[in-house]
């Protein structure tokens, strides 16, 4: 009897530990997700400083690939890219390997990129890992928090 008590105890503790099957709208939340990130890209491309802003939470907080310091808010976030982007061009960014976990109305979002173009007339291409941090407001996924290693 001890034996069948364990092998059940056995059965039902394997059965907790497994992952449940996410539902239709975790799955497109994790679209969303990425989605949210290749517009704020798209954005970038574009020279769109407004549409990039967008997708920015005013509380936004980042550790850039090479910054020696946090950079905090949303104002300096548009600020620092507004000054990348005016000295570079053809700038494109992809995204690979991306791991969403969404609770409620938090979301983070591990992923490598990998991108390219010209600063300061000089090419550059690189890749990195980066974590994100997204918060749901008014039905519209921010940008809270990024943070971002060069792998070359």
């Amino acid at each position: 009897m001890k034996t069948i008590y364990l092998a059940c105890l056995s059965l039902l503790l394997l059965q907790s530990c497994k992952s449940k099957p996410q539902n239709g709208q975790d799955l497109n939340q994790e679209e969303e997700i990425k989605s949210t990130i290749t517009q704020m890209w798209d954005a970038i491309e574009q020279e769109d400083m407004e549409k990039y802003g967008t997708f920015i939470h005013p509380d936004f907080t980042q550790f850039g690939e090479t910054d020696p310091v946090l950079r905090v808010g949303k104002q300096a976030e548009i600020a620092g890219i507004t000054d990348w982007v005016a000295t570079s061009e053809n700038i494109h960014t992809e995204m690979e390997e991306p791991k969403v976990t969404i609770k409620g109305d938090v979301a983070w979002i591990t992923y490598y990129w990998k991108d390219q173009g010209t600063t300061n007339g000089e090419p550059f291409a690189t890749t990195g890992k980066s974590t994100r941090i997204f918060i749901k407001e008014n039905n519209h996924w921010l940008c809270i928090h990024g943070h971002y290693t060069l792998l070359e």
